[in-house]
C-alpha cells in the first residue's frame, strides 16, 4: 500500500506544455504514472507526444501520447483524474490550484517556488474548506516507489519497501532515499519548507500510522518554526511505530534566514537544538547528519523486527 499516491492514481499536469512541465511529465511517465492530461487552456485539443525513456526499475519505455485539455474540470470529465501537479509560474499559481480545488479535485501537488506567502494562505484554506489536498508549494512531491511519482522526485534512486517518509527539504529526501534504497520505501512525502504548506508532518504521520505496510517513518525537519515540536506532541499521543528524526541546520548561524522561507530561528526558539530535544523526548531518536540518521533506522528497524520475531524482511 502507500499514502495519498498509487499505481491506480490518474494524474494531469498544469503547466505540462512549458519547458519544465514538459521535461518532468516524461520523467513521471518514466516512473509509471499514469498522466492522463495537460491543461493548458491556450493549448487544449493538441496532443504532446512523450518519447519516454525506461527506469532502472523496469517501468517506462513506450511512446505516450498525453492530451491537453482547456482546464482542470474538462480533463477531470475526460479521464478521472483525480490528481494534479502544478508547474505554473509563481504570478499564476493561486488561480490555478483555485481553479483544480473548484473542479473538485482531490490531490494537488504544487511544485511551483516563488509564491507570495498570502496567495499560498488563500489556496491552503480554500482547499480546506473543498476536501483537496495540497501537497507543497515548493515542494518536491510526492513518489510512491514502482507505482506512480508525482512531482520531480528522481524515481530510479530507491525501490519499494516498507519505510515511510516526510520531509520539508528536497534535497535531504533524495538523499535519505538514496542511502536507504537497499530497504525502500512505501511513500515519499516532501511537503516543502515555505511558512504556509497545505499537508504537514502530522499528516503524513497520520497517514503513514495508518498504513499497514508502512514499518517505520524517517522525520526530516529543518530549522524555523514549531513544526516538528508539535509533531513530537502528536507522536507521544498518536504514533506506535518508530520515527527517526534528522533535523537540517545545527550549524546554522542565530538569527539569519537559511534556505527555505520558513527556515527562521529567533534566539532557542527553532533551533535544531531544540527540536531535536522535543523529538528525543517522545522516544524518535535523531542523527546529526543524514549518513547517522540512516543508520540509525538501520537499528531501529532491525530491533524491531526482533522485537515482533519477524527477521525475513530485506
Amino acid at each position: 500500500m502507500a499514502i495519498y499516491l498509487t499505481k491506480e492514481s490518474k494524474v494531469l499536469v498544469q503547466g505540462m506544455t512549458g519547458g519544465e512541465g514538459m521535461k518532468h511529465t516524461r520523467r513521471m511517465l518514466a516512473a509509471g504514472t499514469d498522466i492522463v492530461g495537460g491543461v493548458n487552456p491556450r493549448k487544449a485539443g493538441r496532443t504532446v507526444d512523450f518519447d519516454v525513456p525506461q527506469c532502472l526499475n523496469g517501468l517506462g519505455g513506450a511512446p505516450t501520447a498525453v492530451p491537453v485539455f482547456g482546464s482542470v474540470a474538462d480533463g477531470m470529465r475526460s479521464t478521472g483524474a483525480d490528481v494534479t501537479v502544478v508547474f505554473v509560474p509563481p504570478a499564476f499559481a493561486k488561480a490555478a490550484v483555485t481553479e483544480a480545488v473548484d473542479a473538485g479535485i482531490g490531490l494537488a501537488v504544487v511544485i511551483t517556488e516563488g509564491i507570495p506567502v498570502h496567495d499560498s494562505v488563500a489556496f491552503t484554506a480554500h482547499a480546506r474548506s473543498k476536501g483537496t489536498r495540497i501537497i507543497g508549494p515548493n515542494c518536491p512531491g510526492l513518489i510512491t516507489p514502482g507505482q506512480a511519482d508525482a512531482g520531480i522526485i528522481p524515481a530510479d534512486i530507491t525501490k519499494p519497501g516498507r519505510i515511510g517518509l516526510v520531509s520539508k527539504s528536497g534535497t535531504l529526501t533524495y538523499q535519505l532515499m538514496y542511502e536507504l534504497r537497499d530497504i525502500g520505501f512505501s511513500t515519499c512525502v516532501g511537503i516543502g519548507g515555505d511558512p504556509v504548506v497545505g499537508t504537514s508532518h502530522i499528516d503524513c504521520l497520520a497517514a503513514f500510522q495508518d498504513d499497514p505496510d508502512t514499518e517505520l517513518v524517517v522525520l526530516i525537519g529543518e530549522i524555523g518554526g514549531d513544526a516538528e515540536e508539535r509533531a513530537a506532541a502528536y507522536i507521544r499521543e498518536h504514533v506506535t511505530k518508530p520515527v527517526v528524526g534528522y533535523i537540517a541546520g545545527f550549524t546554522a548561524p542565530e538569527g539569519r534566514t537559511m534556505g527555505h522561507a520558513g527556515a527562521i530561528v529567533s534566539g532557542s526558539s527553532g533551533t535544531a537544538a531544540a527540536k531535536k530535544e522535543a523529538l528525543e523526548a517522545v522516544g524518535v531518536r535523531v542523527g546529526r547528519t543524514p549518513t547517522e540518521t540512516a543508520r540509525l533506522v538501520l537499528d531501529r528497524l532491525g530491533a524491531a523486527r526482533e522485537a515482533t520475531g519477524d527477521v525475513t524482511h530485506s
